[in-house]
């Protein structure tokens, strides 16, 4: 007989690891598939979001299920009807896209790639995505000592869901090919399976459920108040604030202050700590203390949305991001687990508060960029979340009070914008200071009062954008799916530039004397200028660009030479083609280039056989690398544009990721010739001309192909690299390209 203390050691272990796996299965699977697919359609923003929209929805659906099956069955034959689905999906894996699913030739591949996700991993998912709620619901129905209470299993699964987070990109994707992976994913979901079964042997053998099948427990039933619609838009409010505001900081910092590779763990790591820490059965962090943090970080965010920060001082201004990102999801999912019902709503509670996350998302990722030109869903959020910080004050507040809590802002909003519209605050130091600082240390003052102090930062946030209004530093910003384009004038340089986040993208002289002439990576001291002094017209004639900037490589063009540009973001058409922001394709003829919009793997599958003299693939110097454009399969693609003694040229520039090695393990693999020309090395003379350092790589199916360049001691022919494998659609290592 096993003792009452040993079989509730049992229970706790068993549920907790068992809620553990399946956390860490429903958030493995996500980035996994969506790394399968990538090769079929490419990099779109299309593809990121319905596979979110997708995995949230089915989240949701799981939920519901939960639910549903709660409130008809008992545990018991829940347990027996949840096990029988659980054998389901086993003939569905391993996880993998179908031999014979191809994506429809044109059209939107929306419904295609929905109809794929259903079929592959839709199923799994949905039944893994169960597991949270149920496995809470039987607890509470087994007589452990904590079941009246099952909540902090909620910070379990979390805590699966953060080792999957940090283990897919860290350790699986690097080592293990996507074969492999869906091999151990399948693996992982018959030992969940597995603990299924236990966890319900376990339930089944619980003295509490006999007696909850023979006697109504009507104590519980009287204690169980049902939760009132008020209480439960609370829910939904207080889970999405958070999912927006998490989503918002990656865009925001990636957009606005500094982009690098796997940014996206951070604000998501943080997001699941907050969930692990307001559930666990003791209080971790005090919520009085986050609830008087927030004040203090809030007011100098929003002062810091509208600045541009120095180098000096990028890192600070991330922390604060992050840092106030924190506290404010401790405030919310604190207030989440403080008003968590009884039991016997549990499975309804996750199912609002899902319901929450899922709207954020949606929010963030489709509405938004339809709605806003710039990042305003997190100031959005972030006044969301200064408007429900719990209130001290008495529930019974005075009427006077409330109202000034809406007047004083609204006065305070008015006095900024007087000031602004009769000061000339244009270029002034001091303007900052009055636009900025006398909000700032106003709704200080609000702070006791949540509506007065929200709307106190609101106002901070509307005087940021008219200093910026006022003083005109941006020419041009337009958002897409792709995320904002900016165009700016560099005074220092002379020069006009094109920006994606924080990443320049081109640039053209202001000057019109010189608004021919290639700059940035492409100016003729450097690589590329090399390149075309080796090519006469009839041996360069028909060029292919993957990625299009402002044009610049257009200034090198000539009579009976065109241009093909693959561009993915519309916007970045428009803009290289409007002539008050940059001439370089303006100035050409139009029967010399065209622009091309879609994938640029993908669209330049449609090309001629060996039509391309030259192809540039430009996609690599911001901080997300689109593995796909640089794996074996790609180079395959564009050896067949390339014609006999073409040239296949990458520009590897960028400031977080050295993948020299990776394609020279690709020219390696594909019986290539390779020359690498770091081009660091920049003098003064030509920094002021407009150009800049950059590194490129050239490929030749033989040596001779390159003509003299390989006799330029700027280049290096670079054999076969040591411990680098070829990248494939199966297989790729970005954190080992890292520059640390």
């Amino acid at each position: 007989m096993i003792s009452s203390f040993s079989r509730h050691r049992l229970l706790m272990v068993s549920y907790t690891a068992t809620i553990l796996l399946s956390a860490l299965l429903l958030f493995l699977v996500q980035p996994m598939f969506a790394r399968m697919v990538l090769p079929l359609l490419g990099g779109t923003p299309a593809v990121w979001n319905t596979c979110m929209v997708f995995f949230q929805a089915t989240l949701l659906l799981g939920y519901l299920y939960a639910h549903v099956t709660t409130k008809w069955l008992s545990p018991k034959y829940q347990a027996v009807v949840h096990l029988c689905v659980m054998f389901l999906p086993i003939l569905l894996l391993p996880i993998a896209v179908p031999a014979n699913w191809q994506p429809p030739s044109g059209g939107n591949p929306v419904l295609w790639l929905l109809a794929l996700l259903s079929v592959s991993v839709g199923l799994p998912f949905f039944v893994i995505a169960t597991t949270n709620p149920l496995l809470q619901t039987w607890f509470s129905a087994t007589g452990h000592p904590a079941c009246k209470d099952p909540y902090f299993l909620y910070a379990a699964s979390n805590v699966g869901s953060l080792l999957a987070l940090v283990s897919y990109p860290l350790l699986l994707e690097p080592a293990l090919r996507l074969a492999t992976q869906g091999w151990l994913w399948s693996a992982g979901y018959g030992l969940l399976v597995l603990a299924m079964l236990g966890s319900a042997i376990l339930l089944w053998r619980s003295p509490a459920v006999v007696a909850s099948e023979s006697v109504a427990d009507e104590a519980s039933a009287r204690v169980a108040e049902r939760p009132a619609w008020r209480r439960r838009l609370k829910w939904v409010l207080w889970a999405f604030i958070p999912s927006s505001l998490m989503l918002g900081v990656t865009t925001h910092v990636s957009t606005d202050v500094a982009s690098f590779p796997l940014l996206w763990i951070i604000p998501l790591t943080l997001y699941l700590l907050t969930f692990i820490l307001v559930f666990a059965r003791r209080e971790i962090v005090p919520q009085s203390m986050v609830i008087r943090l927030l004040p203090w970080l809030a007011i100098p965010l929003a002062i810091s949305m509208n600045a541009t920060a120095s180098r000096e001082a990028v890192w600070l201004l991330i922390g604060l991001n992050l840092m106030t990102f924190f506290v404010a999801s401790m405030v919310c999912h604190g207030q989440l687990a403080k008003d968590r019902p009884h039991t016997k709503y549990l499975t309804e509670f996750y199912l609002w508060m899902s319901f929450g996350g899922v709207l954020g998302g949606i929010f963030n990722a489709m509405v938004a960029p339809l709605l806003f030109d710039r990042i305003y869903e997190y100031s959005f959020a972030l006044v969301l979340a200064c408007l429900v910080i719990p209130c001290k004050a008495a529930s019974r507040q005075e009427r006077t009070a409330r109202v000034l809590d809406f007047v004083l802002p609204s006065l305070l909003v008015a006095v900024i914008a007087g000031l602004a519209c009769v000061l000339d605050l244009g270029n002034s130091g001091w303007g900052r200071v009055v636009l900025l600082g006398i909000p700032a240390m106003v709704s200080f003052t609000f702070a006791e009062r949540p509506v007065r102090f929200g709307l106190g930062v609101a106002a901070i946030l509307l005087s940021g954008m008219l200093f910026n209004l006022f003083q005109g530093e941006e020419l041009y910003a337009e958002r897409s799916f792709f995320g904002v384009n900016r165009v700016a004038t560099d005074s220092e340089q002379e020069v006009r530039k094109i920006f994606h986040g924080t990443t320049a993208h081109g640039w053209q002289a202001l000057d019109a004397a010189r608004d021919h002439e290639p700059m940035a990576y492409y100016h003729r001291g450097g690589p590329i200028g090399a390149l075309f002094q080796q090519y006469d017209v009839d041996e360069a004639k028909r060029i292919a660009v993957v990625g299009l900037g402002c044009g610049g490589l257009a200034a090198y063009h000539e009579p009976d030479r065109h241009f093909t540009f693959y561009e993915i973001d519309p916007v970045v058409k428009r803009i290289a083609e409007n002539r008050s922001f940059f001439r370089f394709l303006s100035a050409l003829p139009v029967a010399d280039y065209e622009v091309v919009l879609g994938d640029g793997r993908l669209t330049m599958q449609e090309a001629p056989e060996h039509g391309y003299d030259l192809i540039f693939m430009d996609a690599f110097s911001s901080d997300a690398i689109p593995v796909h454009l640089v794996t074996r399969e790609a180079v395959q693609i564009y050896l067949s544009k390339l014609s006999a003694e073409g040239v296949l040229v990458f520009n590897i520039t960028n400031r977080f990721v050295d993948l020299e090695q990776v394609v020279a393990a690709l020219a390696e693999d594909a019986d290539l010739v390779c020359l690498s020309c770091p081009g660091t090395d920049i003098s003064q003379v030509e920094s002021k001309n407009g150009g800049a350092a950059c590194h490129f790589m050239m490929l030749a199916r033989d040596l001779d192909h390159l003509r003299d360049l390989p006799s330029d001691p700027r280049w290096k022919l670079l054999g076969k690299p040591t411990g680098v494998e070829p990248w494939t659609d199966d297989f790729s290592n970005v954190v080992k390209v890292l520059k640390w």
